[in-house]
């Protein structure tokens, strides 16, 4: 798999609306889901079905759940490229609860609920404090 397939499918999920816990592009997805959505057309079947979780799943056990996820099924690298996984938290001290993929030029595609759909963005200094993880889908290639 190729970054530009990476990217290709998280740039089909622009204007997908924002619901929480589906992953369903077009018709509605949070920012788990169209990560999931991305890795079910580039790698096939999810490797792990993630649990149901209420918007404020991270800060009412204050377990990194979302990182080591990540770290059981990605690929932890140092810089973002595209097609990168990036992970984010909100505050600095709650755990990372929002995940994004990178797609090249300074840029990256979320579902973001406060927009209400899945958008394509900057990855401005706003966002790059946030970081939390950065992480390659498995297999990626140049």
């Amino acid at each position: 798999m190729r970054r530009t397939d990476i990217v290709a499918a998280a740039r089909g999920w622009v204007g997908t609306p924002y619901h929480h816990q589906a992953s369903a592009r077009g018709i509605g997805c949070d920012c788990l889901g169209m990560v999931r959505g991305v890795w079910r057309e580039c790698l096939g079947a999810e490797p792990e079905l993630a649990p149901p979780y209420s918007r404020d799943w991270a800060e009412s056990h204050g377990a990194e759940t979302l990182l080591e996820a990540a770290n059981r099924h990605f690929v932890p690298v140092e810089t973002v490229r595209a097609g990168a996984l990036l992970v984010f938290r909100w505050k600095a001290d709650v755990p990372a609860k929002h995940v994004g993929i990178a797609v090249g030029e300074g840029r990256f595609v979320h579902a973001y609920d406060s927009v209400g759909r899945v958008v394509e963005g900057a990855l401005g200094a706003p966002w790059r404090r946030r970081l939390a993880g950065i992480f390659d889908f498995p297999g990626v290639s140049d």
